[in-house]
């Protein structure tokens, strides 16, 4: 249980993220030798879900998402490209964060067309060039963008577009298949069976390994997966961002579909990289965040408070506590945190040593539950493309 040494320490004093890090380096070095560790979230052995459908126990640094195995924890590609602070990263120090990555155990990282657009999938195809056969690469197709300008034109899974999609996403990838290609938004005017149709056509050809939906309707959900089976959903998912456990984590479970939490570090917030004072430049998508406005701000770093708290009682960061409250409720949930620092990877890497028992894990939800959040979850327009139900064949 708690240090109470250690308690008497910090509390009073809480720290922000960086000065946890330098006070608390020496005893992360121990984790750093096994950053990977399953049995650390207590994920051992097979799994039933009562349905039929049994999850079976992969090697300690791996987990399952549908029948392709990747690691517990993989990396997103947004910072790189941008998407917060500073401007498009120098691919030098993009490639060195990548092999740092893979050198830690990490095999499964995710980017996206629209991801600049069109940047950040040649960022990260160059990369992992050096290692390509030994990753997970995902991407996601679902937006008209123009393949010279990268002029964003909206929502379209029509096939002809899917297939200029992928083979874009292949010669920026440097590659000549996708791991798993995803759906980014569902499209409203395109039956999903159309959709899974062409992706199978795809698999066929050898270009697209694995496919997944990103922030589907339920019901699509299952057509899709009927058509061709689903290895990943990927949705928002973080201690103020819970909606997936009441619907899309149950029927992933019953279909043996993986899941992919996108920001599960609250674009920062949970790790400690946002407070009361923060302000947003022009361009940082963050600013037009409900939950992060200057007036809603003091109301929900109560949640982050709670969550550094627990940090007390196991020697971890607020972003390393979060992560692995993520990878213990289920063994088929990786989170994808993004960042474009190595000391914020390595950091992350490490939650992957940090256990909840089935009391800890009862206990700290039931805190995040007493904790009210002020304003939506999301920008509206993001809002409004998300659990959209595709239209009907015909």
């Amino acid at each position: 249980m708690e240090n109470k040494n250690s308690e008497n320490l910090w509390r009073g004093n809480i720290v922000n993220r960086r000065k946890f890090l330098g006070r608390s380096a020496i005893a992360s070095l121990g984790l750093a030798l096994n950053p990977f560790s399953m049995v650390a979230h207590g994920e051992t052995g097979a799994a039933n879900n009562g349905e039929g459908k049994t999850f079976t126990g992969t090697a300690p640094n791996r987990r399952k998402l549908g029948n392709l195995e990747v690691s517990a924890q993989g990396l997103g590609g947004l910072p790189v490209v941008g998407f917060y602070t500073s401007g498009v990263r120098d691919q030098s120090l993009v490639n060195k964060l990548y092999r740092e990555a893979y050198d830690n155990g990490v095999t499964f990282f995710d980017t996206a067309e629209v991801y600049g657009p069109l940047t950040n999938e040649k960022q990260v195809g160059e990369a992992v060039a050096p290692f390509r056969k030994d990753v997970v690469l995902a991407t996601k197709f679902g937006f008209d963008v123009d393949p010279d300008t990268g002029e964003r034109r909206g929502i379209d899974s029509r096939p002809k577009t899917i297939r200029r999609s992928v083979e874009g996403s292949l010669k920026r990838l440097k590659t000549d298949y996708i791991d798993l290609s995803y759906q980014h938004r569902v499209d409203p005017n395109v039956p999903i069976e159309d959709v899974a149709g062409t992706i199978q056509d795809l698999m066929n050809e050898g270009k697209v390994r694995n496919w997944g939906l990103s922030e589907p309707g339920l019901n699509t959900v299952r057509r899709a997966h009927a058509v061709q089976p689903l290895s990943a959903v990927q949705n928002e998912y973080s201690p103020w961002s819970r909606d997936p456990e009441t619907d899309i984590l149950p029927l992933c479970e019953e279909l043996g579909i993986g899941f992919v939490p996108w920001c599960p570090l609250g674009y920062g917030f949970f790790a400690d990289a946002i407070n009361e004072n923060s302000r947003f430049s022009e361009g940082d998508f963050r600013a037009i965040l409900p939950r992060i406005t200057p007036e809603n701000i003091p109301q929900n770093l109560e949640m982050l408070y709670y969550i550094e708290e627990w940090g007390l009682r196991k020697n971890a960061s607020p972003s390393q506590i979060t992560l692995a409250w993520l990878q213990a409720q289920k063994p088929w949930i990786v989170p994808i945190p993004g960042t474009s620092n190595s000391v914020h990877l390595r950091e992350n890497i490490r939650a992957n040593d940090i256990s909840f028992s089935s009391e800890e894990l009862k206990e700290f939800n039931s805190g995040i539950s007493d904790i009210t959040i002020a304003g939506t979850r999301n920008a509206q327009g993001v809002m409004d493309a998300m659990g959209v139900e595709a239209p009907s064949e015909g």
